[in-house]
């Protein structure tokens, strides 16, 4: 069977959309995450012998119209298509328009959090839909495929439709009026049975037009674990995509993904860890890394963690040259973390700080705004300790509620959603929006907060000279930086929605204005620099 496996298109006059990201968006310092759940889908179909293409519009910024007629060129069968919350309705739009110009009338199914979340709302907007994979796609598409392999689909009567698609479990599809709900599909337990991800980018993909602001250019992204260890109510992949349930490839199959990336791939210069969180067993975290170190691969990696990693963990994970830690602090502010059900503690926050400054491994923070609890007291706090700390690069979010996730739900019961339909998850231009407000602060507030907290945390004059230095003298940082650089200055300085004046309101402490007076020095990539600048630019928002 033919099949094309598509990223469609969505605001490509703008930029490159980033839909796989954990807030699908047009980022402000351009980066543009891989198609990775897609590219699983798409390595396991073509395990099964079928014939594919993955064609990413939004990497490649191709229109609608040109879109069409690369699928017209190949003629396919089957059409997969990728989804997001932000982009549902011109998705949608994307499926009318491959169904009326698309000679073959191939069958159409979707897949992504939004329509696993709302698989009834997404078939009654959209006729043309003829079928909704809810939550991992890659088992389930096989069964599809094989099972129309058989058939002509669209010469079935009603009926033989329905008995056709009731034998695909975790399918949600519609017939006529009616729509049916087939049981939930089992999730794959042997991860270590999937293809690797980075043969498909290799296969299908421009690597050079996927770009992540903290990590050395060119890269790729892969996935070591399906699912998290916890239950934080704003994320929506643990609720939407792996049903709560934490799975884990082995260490060895982990490294020998690495060891082919480095022989198949010379160009790519680090490797990412997707995973909602890397660190689920610390036993496989240091078969890994010690496996990495036992074959001598070099190559630098950068994963997701939470708070907690011990010093031990963190200076093995910096042996085996892992250059890089992204987590989600999210407050400063403990009765927000209770709220979200972050299991941190502020104390563990400083404590992870200190300890990978001691490791010698750089950290990308994130901090989001307007939490359940959320006041403007609990920003100032945040902002305070994220000068405090002084991780390498922080990133300042609005909360953007998915649905899925305990906190649509607490949006919606509270009337605190302030859009009315999914386009305004992000703004015209395709940047990230504020979909909710605060007792005391509105949505374009807490949006425009975000822009005055990275000012204060980028525009820094050490960090300014950090980046100057950097770019000069470490060969390696100097794409990346220019890169990323100039687009996100450009948004410093503007903002989202301009610039609005927080200082009076959100005054940063005496005590913050003494530490970043400190001189003290820490050594970054072997080399010393100033202890209270930051190395790279914000990485997604």
């Amino acid at each position: 069977m033919k099949i094309i496996c598509l990223n469609p298109p969505f605001k490509t006059e703008f930029g490159k959309f980033s839909r796989t990201s954990r807030s699908p968006a047009v980022t402000k310092s351009g980066t543009v995450y891989y198609p990775i759940w897609l590219c699983y889908a798409a390595g396991s179909l073509e395990k099964a012998g079928h014939k594919v293409k993955v064609i990413d519009s939004c990497a490649e910024r191709i229109n609608i119209t040109d879109t069409i007629q690369i699928i017209n060129e190949f003629n396919p069968d089957l059409v997969l298509l990728d989804t997001s919350t932000p982009s549902i309705i011109s998705d949608l739009e994307s499926c009318r328009a491959i169904k009326e110009k698309i000679k073959s009338n191939p069958f159409i199914a979707l897949m992504g959090t939004h329509p696993s979340s709302l698989p009834a709302e997404t078939l009654k907007k959209e006729g043309n839909v003829d079928v909704i994979i809810r939550g991992e796609a890659d088992a389930t598409i096989c069964n599809l495929a094989d099972l129309l392999s058989s058939v002509d689909y669209n010469s079935l009567v009603k009926e033989e439709k329905v008995t056709l698609l009731k034998n695909i479990l975790g399918i949600s599809f519609q017939v006529s009026d009616r729509i049916y709900h087939n049981d939930k599909r089992a999730q794959i337990q042997d991860l270590d049975s999937l293809p690797f991800v980075s043969k498909i980018y290799k296969k299908h993909l421009k690597i050079k037009e996927y770009f992540f602001a903290a990590c050395d250019y060119p890269e790729v992204q892969i996935m070591s674990a399906r699912g998290c260890t916890d239950r934080c109510t704003f994320c929506v992949y643990p609720y939407a995509m792996h049903d709560l349930k934490y799975r884990m490839r082995s260490a060895k199959n982990i490294v020998d993904e690495f060891e082919w990336v480095e022989r198949n791939m010379p160009e790519i210069r680090e490797i990412g860890i997707e995973d909602d969180t890397f660190a689920g067993s610390i036993k496989r975290v240091h078969e890994f890394c010690n496996e990495k170190i036992k074959r001598g691969i070099k190559l630098k990696w950068y994963t997701n963690v939470r708070v907690g990693l011990e010093l031990d963990t963190l200076k093995l994970m910096k042996k085996a040259n892992c250059v890089l830690l992204t987590v989600g602090y999210e407050s400063a502010n403990q009765e927000v973390l209770d709220a979200m059900k972050k299991r941190t503690q502020v104390e563990s926050i400083i404590a992870f700080s200190k300890n990978t400054k001691k490791a010698g491994i750089m950290v990308h923070s994130c901090f989001m705004v307007g939490n359940p609890k959320d006041t403007r007291e609990s920003l100032r706090e945040s902002l305070d300790l994220a000068l405090k700390l002084n991780d390498d690069t922080m990133q300042f979010f609005p909360l953007i509620v998915y649905p899925g996730t305990p906190d649509y739900e607490w949006a919606k019961e509270n009337d605190l959603m302030t859009v009315e339909s999914y386009d305004q998850w992000v703004t015209k231009d395709g940047l990230h929006n504020s979909v909710v407000r605060m007792p005391d602060m509105t949505q374009q507030e807490i949006v425009s907060w975000c822009d005055y907290a990275r000012k204060q945390y980028y525009l820094r004059p050490r960090y300014l000279f950090y980046k100057l230095f950097q770019t000069i003298f470490i060969p390696s940082e100097f794409v990346r930086n220019i890169k990323a650089g100039l687009r996100f200055v450009n948004y410093l300085r503007s903002g989202t929605y301009g610039n609005q004046n927080f200082k009076s309101m959100f005054n940063t402490s005496n005590d913050n204005k003494k530490i970043l007076n400190e001189s003290d020095s820490i050594v970054i990539n072997n080399l010393p620099v100033p202890k209270k600048v930051p190395r790279d630019y914000e990485n997604s928002y």
